[in-house]
């Protein structure tokens, strides 16, 4: 890491090593956002940043929106962004992902650092307001690289690679977590799809028989009939034969004009017919008018 500001030999470090080694130091502090950059050091790049953001900053500000509050907590770990009311974690940027840190020397309030992003690989400049501790919170980070590189070489380097294993699994289970919600999700949708589509037994619409509004089957010629069973759950009547359909209810053939002929009537009843039907055909004189029941020669 490149640090930006100076510090003399004999002068001693503002924290405990067991502050940072063991907990971390807080600081209140107004969060101006982030931005990438090119390089992962260099004042003139963050100088950039610190004019972009701050730019960005008084147009959010003439709208009404103002600068969120937000609480850094330094340690040999890394810098954690969190916000100020909640104690949500924003940001956990690792200590050894974090390149340059420097302090604004024309504006005390801004500090500034610049940190490599874990998921996109990408530069991100953090840049912050602070009032008049910019300078404290540049000298605690530096103090937290000094523990931590010490650390690193009394370990001979295994505690850095077991830290970055730790992250690595725990980015992994973060993952995971949120692929396992996602298909609970999923799950969910099609449980009540599959609800939604199943019929209940016995309830089937497509079975029952579609009545009027009396309740009524209604009558169809081209739907043969079908005995239903009787209210007392006796068996329906069998169907009646062909020789009790010729026959009425006094056990006598019913009369049909258009189907009798010269053999259904008695000898007697017979002539007498014959005799009506040939005085039609001749015609009757009434005054000196002929009429006919002939349709072809009747005339008036």
């Amino acid at each position: 890491m490149n640090r930006a500001f100076n510090r003399k030999k004999d002068k001693s470090w503002m924290h405990t090593p067991e502050a940072l080694a063991k907990h971390f130091i807080a600081y209140n502090v107004k969060f101006l956002g982030h931005t990438e950059v090119d390089q992962p050091k260099g004042t003139e790049v963050v100088k950039d940043a610190v004019r972009k953001l701050k730019f960005q900053r008084h147009i959010k500000k003439s709208e009404g929106q103002k600068i969120p509050k937000v609480e850094l907590q330094i340690s040999i770990y890394g810098v954690k962004i969190l916000d100020s009311k909640s104690k949500e974690v924003q940001y956990n940027c690792q200590l050894h992902r974090i390149s340059f840190c420097a302090d604004d020397k024309t504006d005390k309030r801004i500090f500034t650092f610049i940190c490599k992003d874990s998921e996109s690989n990408k530069h991100l400049c953090y840049v912050f307001d602070s009032e008049k501790c910019a300078e404290e919170i540049t000298l605690t980070i530096g103090q937290a690289f000094d523990l931590a590189y010490k650390k690193f070489l009394e370990s001979g380097g295994k505690d850095v690679e077991t830290r970055k294993q730790i992250g690595g699994l725990q980015k992994r289970i973060q993952d995971l977590e949120a692929e396992n919600s996602e298909l609970k999700k999923q799950l969910q949708v099609l449980e009540e799809q599959l609800m939604i589509a199943q019929v209940p037994p016995g309830n089937s619409m497509s079975s029952k028989t579609p009545t009027d509004i009396f309740d009524m089957v209604p009558f169809s010629p081209m739907t043969p009939l079908v005995p239903l069973p009787a209210s007392n759950g006796s068996a329906p009547p069998p169907p009646a034969t062909p020789s009790e359909i010729r026959r009425d209810l006094f056990g006598a053939e019913p009369f049909d004009p258009f189907t009798c002929g010269a053999a259904d009537f008695p000898p007697d009843i017979q002539s007498k017919l014959d005799e009506m039907q040939e005085g039609f055909k001749m015609g009757l004189t009434v005054e000196g008018t002929v009429f006919s029941l002939d349709p072809l020669e009747g005339r008036c």
